[in-house]
């Protein structure tokens, strides 16, 4: 007859039961359920075999963690192999192990062959044991074994959440959601500054329409009838307009606004210091939330940003579970209600949910937002499971995978094929280990890092060629003869620039000027030149900002003019085009973008570019009529919390002057005005047609017609650039 033993896991020890004789409380679940509560019955039928009690509280934590993940610890098993009966080599156990958990039980038995068993029956037993359990340990004080679970389930539960303090993703979750919170009560209370002080100075809420910038100057002004012209310098500091600044001063003049008391302005003005302080905690806590996404999710935060996958792991409850969730489901997580609505009504299931707000579904043509919500999901369910499961922390697959989101969107829009995944996933694994390797050399001292080169370098394969180690490859990236090092160029790119040479290898170089006036559609083709031809696209102003941000010594000269109230000469702005063009990245040729905007600016770029042995092959034309031009700017609305555009004809949102998302009303920037739009195209003409001209001479102006659509204005391009 086959006897049973119980393996019952306490807070104190392990402890092994032998249950002989249970006919006394019955051979069935419903028999035993009845009789454990008694213990006279149940004490005679159960009997302690043996009590094994943990060293510490740590060790108590160890075999806890071990018997929750269904492993057998050092200690179980020589407990067991001790106080078990020994069957005999060959032959079947006599005797059976009851357990609460078959998982550990499956392991026990892979282990040491003893036979588990864990069913009703079994769980029964085991919760009468657990019921007396303190009557069946001799010398147990009252309240010891209350104490041991108390203490073993605190540190049960803190070594659960405490796996690493960088990547708890319950704070992302925590600040997503106060970030949205701040966004609703920052509108809600700016409209209340705005209705307030506009009983006082109404003309204002016309001329600025930040709410911040709008708070700051309500906090600034108080009483209208005491703005003067000595004002005008610390109004042109707040909104960085003097001409606006001016405007207010003239307004307040002429204002219909009703006087408030003292204590009145007083009030307004400690409601419009909240709403600031309120804007700038905003601004701390998504600089917050970008880092926190840095640590936690760097892939999937490269993929599809940091506030949209923050979103998405909220949504989910935890990484853990978002990296659970299939891409069908990751898809139209957020869209739940629709979805059960549609399977209700037997209607059109929902195509995305949340990562709808992605830009890239903004970017894909409406027959091709379902497709895209589909890819996208997919990336985002790669790159979530590599964030949750991977030892190190990288962006380099959300980098790949981005690319490969790029790459589809132009395949829908141009035809172009993508790589295969597996291609981009190699490419991916080999650039994340040689930014892991030229981290390393990056650490070891110059001097040491020298002598290893030369080490490398010395060394030859088995073909006789020679293996170029880091600082080689650093090199070829440069484009150096021999002076770079690791440190010149971003060990992140390293690959990357690698494959993008081998593509744009059998390129020809392109030196292009792009002329045109706003809104007929150099933004459009920009990028495509860029990625048909290899080329790095240099706009100006950009290019003037980035050197004044990073004080490079042409920046510096620039920003001494800016501050002295000067404009940047010609040549300081020709100067930080050369050292843009001398980049890796512009190895293939550049577009200009927003220069030269003079003959002499003109006269200047060519004299840079012949010291260099390179002229410019063509200045593209963007030729279109102005009346065109007025009704595409002049139609364009905006979402200004998302950025998301319409357009009154071309684009138009469902319902007129509405988000389609967030049913928040739509607003036109002021410079889309038909005043604005006309002031600016009779300066760019004016200043324009000589350079056109001076080029002309040149033989090398190309006139596209930009009133065309944008398929036929890239084909017109690709033609002028072919001959």
């Amino acid at each position: 007859m086959t006897s049973t033993y119980l393996l019952y896991e306490s807070a104190s020890g392990y402890a092994l039961f032998h249950a002989h004789g249970l006919d006394e409380i019955g051979q069935n679940t419903e028999a035993v359920r009845s009789s454990v509560s008694d213990l006279n019955r149940f004490g005679k039928v159960v009997k302690l075999a043996a009590f094994h009690p943990f060293e510490s509280a740590l060790d108590a934590l160890k075999q806890c963690n071990s018997v929750s993940e269904g492993l057998m610890t050092d200690e179980l098993r020589s407990f067991l192999e001790i106080n078990l009966p020994k069957a005999k080599e060959g032959k079947k156990a006599k005797f059976v192990l009851g357990l609460a958990e078959p998982k550990i039980g499956s392991n026990i038995f892979e282990e040491t062959k003893i036979p588990c068993q864990s069913n009703e029956f079994v769980l029964e037993l085991l919760r009468g044991v657990r019921l007396h359990f303190d009557k069946f340990i001799k010398d147990l004080k009252q309240g010891d074994l209350e104490k041991a679970q108390l203490g073993l389930g605190h540190s049960y539960s803190r070594a659960k959440v405490k796996f690493n303090v960088n990547r708890v993703d319950n704070m992302v979750i925590q600040a997503i959601f106060l970030l949205d919170t701040l966004d609703k009560d920052i509108n809600s209370f700016s409209m209340r500054v705005r209705e307030w002080y506009s009983w006082h100075f109404p003309e204002l809420v016309k001329i600025v329409s930040d709410n911040y910038l709008y708070a700051k100057l309500a906090k600034f002004i108080q009483d209208k009838s005491k703005l003067a012209e000595d004002k005008i310098p610390s109004l042109t500091d707040i909104i960085g307009d003097e001409d606006k600044a001016k405007e207010i001063v003239e307004a307040a003049k002429a204002s219909m606004g009703q006087d408030l008391s003292d204590i009145d302005l007083i009030n307004v003005q400690q409601f419009a210091q909240r709403v600031m302080d309120l804007s700038e905690y905003r601004k701390k806590l998504y600089d917050y939330l970008v880092t926190k996404m840095n640590d936690i999710a760097p892939n999937l935060a490269s993929l599809i940003g940091e506030v949209v996958g923050a979103r998405l792991i909220s949504h989910a409850g935890s990484l853990t579970n978002l990296a659970k969730c299939p891409s069908s489901t990751l898809q139209i997580l957020g869209a739940e209600k629709a979805l059960f609505r549609a399977l209700k009504t037997k209607g059109n299931t929902p195509k995305y949910g949340l990562i709808f707000h992605s830009s890239f579904i903004g970017r894909a043509s409406a027959r091709n937002k379902g497709r895209m919500a589909r890819y996208l999901a997919n990336k985002c369910s790669i790159a979530t499971r590599i964030d949750c499961f991977a030892e190190s922390s990288t962006t380099t697959f959300g980098e790949k995978l981005r690319e490969q989101v790029e790459e589809r969107l132009d395949f829908y829009d141009k035809g172009i094929a993508p790589r295969k995944n597996i291609d981009v996933m190699k490419a991916a694994i080999e650039s994340a280990d040689n930014k892991a390797t030229a981290m390393d050399v990056e650490e070891v001292p110059s001097e040491a890092s020298g002598k290893k080169s030369k080490k490398k370098k010395s060394k030859s394969n088995a073909n006789g060629e020679v293996e170029d180690g880091p600082s080689a490859t650093a090199n070829d990236m440069a484009g150096s003869s021999g002076s770079a090092s690791l440190e010149d160029v971003p060990s992140i790119h390293l690959m990357t620039e690698l494959l993008r040479r081998m593509k744009c290898a059998s390129k020809p170089d392109k030196h292009l000027i792009l002329i045109g006036p706003p809104g007929s559609g150099k933004g459009t083709q920009s990028p495509i030149i860029k990625d048909e031809y290899c080329l790095c696209h240099l706009a100006t102003g950009d290019m003037l900002r980035a050197a004044v941000a990073a004080k490079t010594p042409l920046g510096v000269k620039a920003k001494e003019a800016m501050d002295r109230g000067e404009l940047v000469s010609d040549d300081l702005v020709v100067g930080i085009i050369d050292e843009a063009v001398k980049k890796p990245s512009c190895q293939k040729g550049f577009i200009l973008d927003g220069f030269p905007r003079t003959v002499v600016q003109a006269q200047k770029l060519d004299e840079m570019l012949e010291k260099q042995g390179a002229k410019i092959d063509k200045v593209l034309n963007f030729s279109i009529d102005d009346s065109i031009l007025e009704e595409r700017i002049t139609g364009r609305w905006i979402h200004p919390s998302s950025g998301r555009s319409y357009h009154t004809k071309f684009a138009p949102p469902k319902v007129a002057g509405i988000d389609d998302v967030t049913g928040e009303p739509l607003i036109q920037r002021k410079d889309d005005t038909t005043a604005v739009l006309k002031s600016r195209l009779e300066a760019f003409h004016k200043q324009t047609k000589p350079v056109i001209d001076y080029y002309s001479k040149k033989k090398i102006v190309a006139d596209l017609q930009a009133e065309k659509s944008p398929k036929e204005v890239t084909e017109e391009i690709q033609k002028v650039l072919s001959s």
